[in-house]
């Protein structure tokens, strides 16, 4: 029985070898394989059935540095007025940062740059970038 199964396993890989190898002669005469080979919109009852990761999420629109100022984002050491006075018309500041600054702000009882400090230390800490700033790895090398 194994006899069957390592045979029929090496005339495939040798089959899909010839074809692989051979595929400029034979693909112009293949007919397309929907959704794979033909471009196109893929049809609505198929989007429950697909991984999230290949569904479509739009980005939030919301925010802006006006908003982000008027929530407390802003401080004399980083300072979003000049942006909002400018009429900056980009989305303001990144929304998953903006969380986690606001839970070390509400847990810790700091102000602004305080957690943002903080953020960043514990953003280098899981990056392997000590709190100078230059990278823990020991085999980096570094020209000053």
């Amino acid at each position: 029985m194994a006899y069957l199964f390592y045979s029929i396993s090496f005339f495939s890989l040798i089959l899909a070898t010839i074809l692989y190898i051979t595929r400029t002669h034979w693909t112009p005469y293949a007919p397309p394989i929907p959704y794979l080979t033909a471009p196109g919109p893929i049809p609505s009852f198929i989007y429950p059935y697909l991984p999230s990761r290949v569904r479509y999420t739009p980005l939030s629109t919301g925010g802006s540095f006006h908003d982000d100022m008027e929530a407390g984002f802003s401080s004399a050491a980083f300072d979003l007025s000049g942006n909002v006075e400018a009429g900056d018309s980009r989305r303001g500041l990144d929304e998953r940062g903006k969380r986690e600054v606001q839970r070390i702000m509400k847990g810790r009882g700091v102000g602004f740059d305080e957690a943002r400090r903080l953020w960043m230390e514990e953003r280098f800490g899981r990056e392997n970038i000590g709190k100078d700033g230059r990278p823990r790895d020991p085999k980096a090398v570094m020209f000053s």
